[in-house]
């Protein structure tokens, strides 16, 4: 069975998305760290909002190894309505993300990988179908702004692995 993994960016404090340059620069780290995520996955779940601002900004980025990958991988976007841009290799999911994520799990293919999404990976962390976490923790607190994790109760996760990068940065691996 294909799993589904998580990969995200966040503070000391669990904000995963905020204006603002609080994610310290492990450059190279970084870079090697998001690649080795990336190679296993084929098929990426996005949701609207996610892909809205994505489908602007990726086409034309030459920021690698995400650019490539991003452009070239199966896009499966839920919402309940249409995008409104076009954007290579997307697919429009309409019926309920937890029907569609366990049928996906249940194909051919590598990971299925979950990027930004806040709200769409809230829900399937919640309904039991993320696998694996990939969390990039940055050395500050920045106090408000949305979370991944948040009134969810308690889950248990065993950690795979962990790197410090030079400016403190943490890359956590755990699986469910």
């Amino acid at each position: 069975m294909r799993k589904v993994v998580l990969y995200h960016l966040m503070s000391l404090d669990g904000v995963a998305y905020e204006d603002g340059d609080w994610l310290a620069d492990d450059g190279p780290q970084l870079i090697a760290y998001l690649s080795r995520v990336i190679d296993t996955q084929d098929d990426v779940l996005l949701g609207r909002g996610t892909y809205d601002y994505w489908a602007g900004h990726w086409p034309t980025s030459d920021f690698q190894p995400f650019a490539g990958f991003i452009n070239g991988t199966r896009k499966h976007v839920v919402t309940s309505s249409a995008p409104t841009e076009e954007w290579a290799n997307s697919t429009l999911v309409t019926t309920p993300a937890y029907d569609y994520v366990t049928a996906l799990k249940q194909g051919p293919g590598g990971d299925i990988g979950i990027h930004g999404s806040i709200i769409l990976a809230r829900s399937l962390l919640r309904a039991g179908l993320v696998d694996e976490l990939r969390l990039v923790v940055a050395p500050a607190v920045v106090g408000d702004g949305r979370r991944v994790f948040e009134g969810d109760g308690v889950r248990s996760w065993k950690l795979l692995d962990v790197e410090r990068g030079k400016n403190g940065t943490l890359f956590l691996d755990y699986s469910r």
